[in-house]
């Protein structure tokens, strides 16, 4: 069991050759979600060998296109390719509609079971779990209604102490109250449970903050997450831009993670203006100390930081005025 975070897109708006726009595939203990389809998802899901039809949820952000165009594309050619999994699509109002109408436009109605589940922004809320994982949607602020997301995995279970068992003679049907942290009695004689478990692995948390300009509403909703993704569009020297497109610069990134208590800091959503992100990173690590900046390809274990994180830092030279 794992949770791995790929980069599709890293980019805003406008595609480059170095940066395709917004997409995520994330493997959350065989939990397959993908966040956000820009145009080229799935040409970008095979270049990085992701299988496309593992996917059992979408969890689309908002209705610009380099957030969701490449998702009529994605959904036909699973169909193409005779996909049976039930797809669980979550996203803001008017998505089902205009997916439905775009597909019924072809003529080729899909052919596996799916369903749309409209989130309106709000407060945090849970929009689904299971045994191993929970998956929370808050409001952000931007121009249109705008979703982030919020991964969590459930505890798990304690290791056993094989030894410690194997002394005390206990049975196997003692060992899942046990791994579950409930000690036992047998022939009226009790058994903690303390001394015959280990400590369960670590669990993580990630929060998807992209687009937005930054805002105290949402801090509560993403409050010390392990790892936060967060658009920096923009840095600094186009504040102005940043305000009246309600995104965020670099700076405000870091210090909306500072803010939130979280561990580390993945920048994204990119604009094209920009040649690398040497001043991205800068910014945010005034504010925030483990800050890096995601690039199309990259590749994130949660757990495993080092040595994607990290404020080794030199100033760069700004960039001139685009």
């Amino acid at each position: 069991m794992s949770f791995e975070l790929h980069i599709l897109g890293s980019g805003a708006a406008l595609p480059t050759a170095k940066r395709q726009a917004t997409a995520q595939y994330i493997n959350c203990n065989e939990r397959h979600i993908l966040i956000d389809c820009a145009e080229g998802t799935q040409q970008q899901l095979r270049k990085y060998s992701l299988k496309l039809q593992k996917i059992q949820f979408i969890l689309i952000s908002h209705l610009h296109g380099d957030h969701f165009f490449g998702l009529p594309g994605l959904l036909s050619t699973m169909h193409l390719l005779g996909r049976n999994k039930k797809l669980h699509v979550f996203g803001p109002p008017g998505l089902e509609d205009l997916m439905r109408a775009m597909l019924a436009a072809g003529g080729h109605p899909l052919q596996f079971d799916i369903t749309f589940q409209t989130v309106e922004p709000g407060l945090k809320q849970l929009i689904f779990e299971d045994r191993l994982i929970a998956i929370h949607a808050f409001a952000l602020k931007h121009r249109i209604p705008t979703i982030g997301y919020r991964i969590d995995e459930k505890p798990k279970l304690l290791n056993l102490d094989k030894e410690a068992i194997k002394a005390a003679g206990l049975r196997i049907e003692d060992l899942p109250k046990l791994k579950a942290g409930i000690s036992i009695e047998r022939d009226g004689k009790k058994y903690n449970y303390k001394k015959f478990t280990l400590p369960a692995q670590a669990t993580y948390s990630y929060a998807y903050c992209s687009d937005t300009k930054p805002s105290p509403n949402y801090l509560a909703a993403i409050d010390g997450v392990d790892l936060l993704y967060h658009e920096a569009t923009f840095t600094q020297q186009h504040l102005e831009r940043a305000k009246s497109t309600f995104h965020s610069t670099a700076q405000q990134a870091g210090q909306q993670a500072t803010n939130a208590n979280c561990k580390y800091l993945l920048l994204g959503h990119f604009s094209s203006r920009y040649d690398d992100t040497e001043l991205h990173l800068h910014e945010a690590r005034q504010t925030h100390s483990n800050v890096a900046a995601a690039e199309d390809g990259m590749h994130i274990v949660l757990g495993k930081w080092l040595p994607i994180f990290g404020n080794a830092d030199k100033t760069p030279t700004p960039p001139a005025q685009k």
